[in-house]
């Protein structure tokens, strides 16, 4: 059953990419497109095979940044959750804070982030992704530790359970689910937010610089196919963070007392 929910999950996509890029070639063929303007996935193709080395270094550090500041933005954002559940007051003082906080453009977080420290040093910009990702977690982790059903919370009182028991039996069960949610849109995020940050300054050899550069010099073929690596980086920290959705979905399932 689950290699059928797999199949299920995964051949549609692949179908509707196959189609999706056969469409682009045979457009940018009828219509004779320049590559300066739309290059063909076959040319992008083999710009990603000419330069798979280069494309993996820029991968490989953009995903560093990212995994870190995912990581990080995830701890700091669960254990704000906790805090913000335990006092009322750190609630409402917070939650406008982290609105007017999110609402500012990234462009001039990073800038202050990159005054901070050294113009090679990655830290700002992992700095930007922890940020972005911690919002995400606090908002829909907070969410989960608070809605518990009524019922529930007085099934335990009427046992005369303690506050801890009712956060280890009630409250973080039901803030599971609301945590991988959180992390099936934080995961790519945290890349699409790691090689923006890129443009702003810092060292030149992520993803995002290297995209940036191979426009500039009119090599659309090769920026795609950084695009292409971005994407698949992204996809990756995706499907990560489904398993290990599932995999706890499977162990709670199968624990005694388990749904």
């Amino acid at each position: 059953m689950t290699a059928r929910r797999l199949v299920d999950a995964v051949v549609p996509p692949l179908v509707f990419g196959a189609l999706f890029v056969l469409l682009w070639e045979g457009v940018v063929r009828a219509f004779d497109l320049k590559p300066f303007f739309l290059p063909a996935p076959s040319a992008i193709a083999r710009a990603f095979a000419d330069n798979v080395e280069l494309i993996w270094d820029a991968t490989a550090l953009s995903g560093g940044n990212a995994l870190a500041g995912l990581v990080a933005g995830t701890v700091v954002g669960i254990a704000a959750s906790f805090l913000l559940m335990r006092f009322n007051i750190l609630n409402e003082l917070a939650t406008p804070l982290a609105v007017a906080l999110n609402a500012i453009p990234i462009i001039v977080l990073v800038s202050v982030f990159n005054n901070m420290f050294s113009i090679t040093s990655e830290v700002p910009r992992r700095l930007m992704v922890t940020l972005v990702v911690f919002f995400i977690v606090l908002v829909n982790v907070a969410k989960g530790l608070r809605q518990v059903r009524p019922t529930h919370l007085e099934l335990l009182r009427s046992y005369a359970a303690s506050p801890r028991e009712v956060l280890v039996k009630a409250r973080i069960p039901n803030a599971l689910p609301h945590l991988f949610t959180a992390l099936k849109i934080a995961a790519p995020t945290s890349v699409i937010t790691a090689f923006v940050a890129e443009y702003f300054g810092g060292s030149q050899n992520g993803l995002g610089s290297r995209i940036t550069s191979n426009v500039a010099n009119s090599k659309n073929a090769v920026a795609w196919a950084y695009v292409v690596g971005a994407c698949l980086l992204g996809l990756t920290f995706y499907l990560i963070s489904v398993a290990l959705e599932s995999i706890t979905t499977h162990r709670r399932g199968s624990a005694p007392g388990g749904a």
